[in-house]
């Protein structure tokens, strides 16, 4: 069964509405490379620099925006498009392998074609393919798309790739406005086996809040945390939580608001508020005792997800605490339930929530940065090619083999679980 791959709950909002005012003094810079598509200047947008695109990738071309209607941000008035055809396109950022990073694409049309519906295609990472790009529903909104994935490097280079395929209109091109790989800490998600898995984000939510998104400055790895509100009663926060105690450094201001209900009922919550495919998923949910601080600033809740046990008995402090699932089946409509204990004073409460599907990786190409030379010397002979040539094929770039849908041009290669090389 193929695995949907989900737009980023964020899209509903206009970008606009992401950008957060930066406090006094600045925070570190975000680590890891934001570029602004198409542009031929470095600019500098509420704090965060985005550097032009020139140097990492070497097809495509640049262009402005036809229509800008709905676009205030200098930034997301150019774009970079690619031929259409077979092959893919890619972007390349010298990397540190092993290294955990957060790439997030983002898309706004703007009949930059002359057309009216902009095209669909392909988003790569590596050697996998990540999801199908469709912004027609946004668009048609006004509003921008967003994608976002995380992958640890397993090379010193990651590649960001675009692709035609079946979708693709003729003489339609695929094209990208924003790219953002950014290092995230090691700690983050950690239980997941990043050899294997990428996570595609379905849901990033701080629960019963009705500001902006939480973003950077407050997260410092940019992460977007959108408001989710439903029918609950809301609380506040009296005590700062300390993001650093927390494995995933959720950002202390998600923790400002929650979720809750009357001493004892149940509290339930329809999220995310759209439908799950049938998949693995990884869950994080994040709580605290909206109190002050005391001896009696805690409280004790069972949590379940679609009426199975997520975590028995979860005591509450001022602290705050996350619980996980790393494996979590989800399909439908996903409902959380918190049952408080029978001797709790008060009600439980939820401040914010994760969910990413969990993306099966594929294999990357043998000999990729020349260790098995004997097991691949055409893959080597091949590399040097390219760097030999002036003008080397435009999808001579990411896996040379992978996704098996996308190869460079003119070469065979194996298939199973060893891809090798095989011809030129």
């Amino acid at each position: 069964m193929s695995i949907t791959i989900f737009l980023l709950w964020l899209l509903t909002t206009s970008f606009f509405s992401l950008i957060s005012t930066q406090p006094s003094p600045s925070p570190p810079p975000l680590r890891g490379y934001l570029i602004n598509c198409g542009s031929k200047t470095d600019i500098q947008q509420d704090g965060i620099q985005y550097s032009k695109d020139e140097g990492y990738t070497a097809t495509g071309t640049r262009t402005a925006l036809k229509n800008t209607t709905h676009i205030t941000l200098p930034i997301l008035t150019t774009l970079r498009y690619f031929p259409y055809g077979p092959g893919k396109h890619c972007y390349d950022f010298p990397v540190t392998k092993g290294a955990k990073y957060l790439i997030r694409t983002t898309y706004y049309y703007g009949q930059f074609d002359g057309g009216t519906h902009p095209p669909v295609f392909d988003q790569i990472v590596d050697g996998t393919t990540w999801g199908v790009v469709n912004t027609t529903e946004d668009y048609n909104n006004g509003l921008t798309s967003y994608y976002e994935i995380i992958v640890v490097a397993n090379d010193k280079t990651l590649s960001v790739c675009f692709a035609c395929n079946e979708q693709t209109i003729r003489d339609s091109n695929p094209f990208v406005s924003l790219l953002e790989v950014l290092i995230l800490d090691s700690s983050l998600y950690n239980s997941t086996d990043f050899g294997k898995y990428g996570l595609v984000t379905v849901a990033r939510s701080n629960f019963a809040s009705e500001t902006d998104f939480v973003r950077f400055p407050d997260d410092p790895f940019n992460r977007y945390w959108q408001p989710f509100v439903d029918g609950n009663p809301t609380v506040e926060a009296h005590v700062n939580v300390t993001s650093s105690e927390f494995w995933n450094r959720p950002p202390a201001k998600v923790f400002l608001s929650g979720s809750t209900t009357s001493r004892g009922k149940n509290l339930k919550i329809q999220w995310p508020p759209f439908s799950l495919p049938t998949n693995r998923y990884y869950v994080a949910l994040y709580f605290q005792d909206s109190r002050s601080t005391s001896p009696y600033s805690w409280r004790v809740f069972t949590v379940l997800i679609d009426d199975k046990t997520f975590y028995q008995d979860l005591n509450v402090t001022t602290k705050g605490v996350t619980v996980y699932g790393t494996e979590w089946p989800l399909s439908g409509d996903t409902q959380i339930t918190l049952t408080p204990r029978s001797d709790m004073p008060v009600g439980p409460t939820i401040n914010a929530g994760e969910i990413y599907q969990i993306l099966p990786l594929a294999v990357t190409t043998l000999a990729r940065d020349g260790i098995m030379v004997i097991l691949n010397s055409l893959l080597l002979a091949l590399q040097m090619l390219k760097q030999s040539l002036k003008n080397p094929p435009d999808d001579w770039n990411g896996d040379p083999c992978l996704p098996k849908e996308h190869p460079w041009f003119g070469i065979g290669c194996t298939e199973g679980k060893q891809v090798r090389v095989t011809s030129l």
